[in-house]
C-alpha cells in the first residue's frame, strides 16, 4: 500500500515594481507498507492520496536596503577583519619575544 500525503500552503510574491504572483507551495510525505496478510498487518492494496490546504498564507514582499546599510556593512566587516589582524599580530610578536628571551638565556637551543 503507498500513501501521499501533500500539504498545499498558498503563497504569494509582491515584487518591488508591484506586481504579485500567487502561486503555491507543496510538500509530500510518502508511506509505503506492506499487506501481505500478516497478523494485524492488512489493509487495502492501492495507491492512495491525503491532501491538507493550510489555513495559513506565506507572503514574499521583494524589498530593497538603502546604500547606508551596504556602507555600514562594509565598515562592520573591515573592522572586524583588522581586529583579528591585529590580534593575530600581538599573539605572533609576544610568541616571537617570548622565544627570543629563551634563546638569550640558553635555555632554547
Amino acid at each position: 500500500m503507498f500513501q501521499h500525503f501533500i500539504k498545499i500552503v498558498p503563497t504569494t510574491y509582491v515584487k518591488l515594481d508591484g506586481s504579485v504572483l500567487h502561486t503555491n507551495q507543496f510538500s509530500m510525505t510518502k508511506l509505503d507498507r506492506d499487506v501481505s496478510g500478516g497478523i494485524g498487518e492488512g489493509g487495502m492494496p492501492g495507491i492512495f492520496f491525503s491532501y491538507e490546504m493550510s489555513p495559513l498564507m506565506v507572503k514574499y514582499t521583494q524589498t530593497s536596503k538603502p546604500f547606508g546599510h551596504f556602507l555600514t556593512n562594509a565598515c562592520a566587516i573591515m573592522g572586524g577583519i583588522f581586529s583579528v589582524a591585529s590580534i593575530l599580530d600581538g599573539l605572533v610578536y609576544a610568541s616571537v619575544k617570548a622565544i627570543q628571551k629563551k634563546i638569550e638565556l640558553g635555555k632554547i637551543s
